[in-house]
């Protein structure tokens, strides 16, 4: 299929001055002060968002819908994958630019930028293109399984290129009969003759896992080592690259791994999707013998946080979508004038914009917040800053990519009804963003076993210590805010964490006790935790506002709290019910 075919492709515009508020509410200032990036001044924060939104916008954008048209190719004779011309072009941009490696150490090559500053080039470069963004996401949780568990040689061997793009990394867990379950995994690693390890096995879902963007792609793979106990707790990771590395860095003869197939999408159309095959491929243990679901967790929970990026991303292009389509298209005549009037001007128009913008601002604010509080954690000279980041980021993982993935395709679904007709036919562009979202709340972990970590998990530390001191800090806000215009938002607010709290305490009881009472209601517990963690930023980044900012940001703080904190007592009423109302027979039509 030809090219040319993006002639109908949407415009991107990044929301640099969202971004960059979100980012002070993250507490970017206070990052800045940390010795470990005296190197940055906040000064130089957006004018690097502005160059990479240029980027986007003139470069990766244009190429999104060629992307969803063209798609990735494989050829079955020789298992090469082509991807279109045009990700050529814009992926070698990026690299250029040395887009990803800002938040890395500099010893590699890297920026030492904060964490956060990178993830919010990941939303925009997720807004831009989905399925090439996820080449670097990809790349980047690769390397920082490395950084933590790599030795010295394999981090020399593999990190540089890693972080300027020149190479990219995968992840390999799931396999046919191991999705989501990892302790079934089959793939073996067994040492030769030779004493070196030799993988073999099939994984299935490998996103990028071949393509002909780079020369080389670097492979992290989970296997089962011979007598290895059951479960997870058998598992190792490897590093498997496709071309091995010769000791002077050079590329030596092709690895016994390929792609066997591409799967056949709803969305992400350019993204390869592999059934990857290792034939005896040679490998590296990286981290601890049978400690690979340890060392596989720093790269899934990194790649977690940039997934739920792509809440936020999806929604913002969708927005800026159903905005100008709203502003243009005329239907309707003006009780007032008589004149045809644009649709915007319909209340429930208006309704569905608003849920849309205030949902991504929030979501937006969500992962950045969390974001920050890793930051916090690697790089705060005070050891309490340090823990207690930390035990924030682990609590608010789920809820972040989880909560914000939802509420992206939510906005992606009221794109399509914004343009109505239009927006159902496959030529006005916003059916993409609504196949292309589908994907996040799946993939990484599916939002359902991110509740149920959340439950069983993430609350539950130290008798709820943790969570517990978060509400305090939510319920503080929804209760000094003196605001006039924001009393009724305080109010909702104050009612959102209370039905929290309560929700907390008893699904910490249930554990104990009843823990399918618990894990029956966790999706609408983590959805009340991310409706009350999205009031409570909103608010803060209210009362922050500047005088230019506030008309705005109050309106939105107290559209949200009508449209969605007002589901809280709901929610919580869901989420303590139990696991009886699930028992009701299903498939039974007799």
């Amino acid at each position: 299929m030809s090219e040319s075919l993006d002639a109908r492709a949407t415009p991107y515009a990044a929301p640099i001055d969202d971004v960059m508020v979100a980012l002070e509410v993250a507490g970017i200032k206070e990052l800045l002060d940390y010795g470990d990036f005296a190197h940055v001044e906040f000064d130089h924060v957006r004018p690097l968002l502005e160059e990479f939104g240029r980027l986007c916008a003139q470069s990766i954008a244009p190429t999104d819908r060629i992307g969803d048209l063209v798609g990735a190719q494989l050829d079955p004779s020789s298992h090469q994958v082509a991807t279109p011309d045009a990700f050529h072009e814009a992926y070698a941009r990026y690299v250029e630019g040395g887009w990803g490696a800002l938040q890395f150490p500099t010893q590699y090559g890297g920026g030492g930028l904060p964490g956060v500053v990178a993830l919010a080039l990941q939303e925009m470069f997720a807004s831009a293109n989905l399925s090439l963004s996820l080449n670097p996401v990809l790349t980047q949780g690769a390397i920082e399984a490395l950084l933590r568990w790599g030795d010295a040689v394999q981090q020399s061997t593999f990190l540089p290129r890693l972080l300027t793009g020149e190479w990219t990394g995968t992840m390999n867990l799931t396999e046919p009969d191991a999705g989501s379950d990892l302790g079934e995994i089959t793939t073996t690693a067994e040492r030769d003759h030779e004493g070196v390890w030799r993988v073999t096995g099939t994984k299935i879902f490998i996103t990028w896992g071949e393509h002909d963007l780079t020369e080389n792609i670097v492979h992290l793979v989970l296997a089962r080592t011979p007598d290895a106990p059951a479960g997870t707790r058998g598992l190792s990771l490897f590093v498997v690259p496709k071309f091995l590395v010769n000791p002077d860095g050079s590329l030596g003869e092709r690895n016994s791994l390929r792609a066997q197939s591409l799967e056949h999408k709803l969305g992400i159309h350019g993204s390869p999707t592999c059934v990857m095959s290792f034939e005896g491929a040679r490998a590296e243990l990286v981290g601890p013998f049978q400690g690979g679901m340890r060392a596989m967790f720093t790269m899934m929970n990194a790649a977690r946080i940039s997934i739920g990026a792509q809440g936020p991303a999806v929604a913002e292009r969708a927005f800026q979508h159903a905005l100008s389509y709203a502003q243009d298209r005329r239907q309707g005549r003006s009780k007032l004038t008589g004149e045809r009037q644009a649709i915007i001007e319909h209340a429930d128009v208006r309704r569905m914009l608003l849920t849309m913008t205030t949902t991504t601002q929030a979501a937006r604010l969500l992962l950045l917040w969390t974001s920050a509080q890793g930051d916090r954690a690697r790089h705060a000279p005070d050891h309490d800053v340090r823990l207690h980041a930390q035990e924030m980021i682990d609590l608010l993982t789920p809820v972040a990519k989880a909560w914000s993935t939802d509420v992206g395709f939510a906005a992606a679904s009221l794109g399509v009804q914004v343009l109505g007709g239009a927006g159902f036919i496959e030529e006005s562009g916003m059916a993409q963003r609504l196949r292309d979202g589908r994907i996040a709340p799946i993939y990484e972990g599916t939002n359902g076993i991110q509740a149920i970590d959340l439950v069983t998990r993430k609350i539950s530390r130290e008798q709820g210590k943790w969570v517990h001191q978060l509400l305090d800090e939510i319920s503080s806000v929804a209760s000094t805010t003196t605001d006039a215009e924001l009393t009724d938002s305080a109010r909702a607010l104050a009612s959102a964490v209370d039905a929290l709290r309560t929700s907390t305490q008893w699904m910490l009881e249930q554990l104990e006790h009843h823990p399918d009472d618990a894990i029956a209601g966790a999706n609408a517990y983590l959805e009340l935790f991310g409706v009350t963690m999205g009031g409570w930023l909103l608010t803060r980044r209210a009362l922050g506002s500047t005088s230019a900012q506030r008309e705005r940001f109050v309106g939105e703080c107290n559209f949200f709290a009508l449209d969605q904190l007002t589901k809280a007592p709901g929610l919580a009423q869901v989420a303590t019910a139990g696991a009886r109302h699930l028992t009701v027979p299903i498939g039974d039509r007799a």
